[in-house]
């Protein structure tokens, strides 16, 4: 058996940079789209994102901090999931900037807009996927002594999907298709997925 590294997580890594992130990963990106209640839109990534639910569909993000998207996510009660596909990841990287409260990350990052059907979150135009989203639950996360950390866990049921026609392909889905970007370990690593790396199980069945 190779030799491996150990480390606790309270006492430090002592690597260059963290590799938690690294470790889970490529993981998806959750670019989501938030208002205010007031005509005050908001548009960031998250990468601390997946889907945690079937029937019904729940999807959640984690911010650390009470950033904006939390603050009018808990204030509204909705939001929406932007896919990020590679042609739009500077795009969303800009729209990480950190803006002014009252900035505009859509017009800063260069991106149109789509109005949604279900809830008053904008859309980004471009993306050829969005789940528009009701809030469930919004988390505090906490340590195993109970104390609340600066950190907020923000999950959604789908009450609305909309996909672009050319991304289903017979009424299945090509993930590849969509060149989705997914985010890595270190300060800016991202990757992507190609048809080239795929690979197909099945499910086992007991006899």
């Amino acid at each position: 058996m190779s030799e491996r590294y150990s480390y606790t997580p309270a006492e430090g890594h002592g690597l260059p940079h963290d590799p938690l992130n690294a470790i889970i990963g490529p993981r998806p990106i959750g670019w989501i789209s938030s208002h205010n209640g007031a005509g005050q839109h908001n548009l960031a990534p998250y990468s601390f994102f997946n889907c945690f639910n079937y029937r019904p569909p729940i999807i959640g993000f984690a911010s650390s901090g009470w950033k904006d998207s939390v603050r009018n996510i808990s204030q509204t009660k909705e939001f929406v999931w932007n896919l990020v596909t590679r042609p739009l990841a500077e795009a969303m990287n800009a729209s990480s900037a950190p803006l002014p409260v009252d900035g505009d990350e859509f017009h800063f990052a260069g991106l149109q807009t789509l109005a949604a059907s279900e809830v008053g979150a904008l859309r980004v135009a471009a993306s050829p996927v969005h789940f528009e989203c009701r809030l469930t639950q919004c988390i505090q996360l906490q340590d195993t002594s109970a104390t609340l950390l600066p950190s907020w866990l923000v999950l959604g049921e789908v009450v609305r999907v909309h996909i672009d026609r050319t991304l289903l392909v017979e009424g299945v889905y090509q993930t590849s298709l969509a060149q989705p970007v997914l985010r890595a370990g270190g300060p800016s690593a991202y990757y992507g997925i190609s048809e080239q790396q795929r690979f197909d199980l099945t499910r086992p069945t007991f006899p």
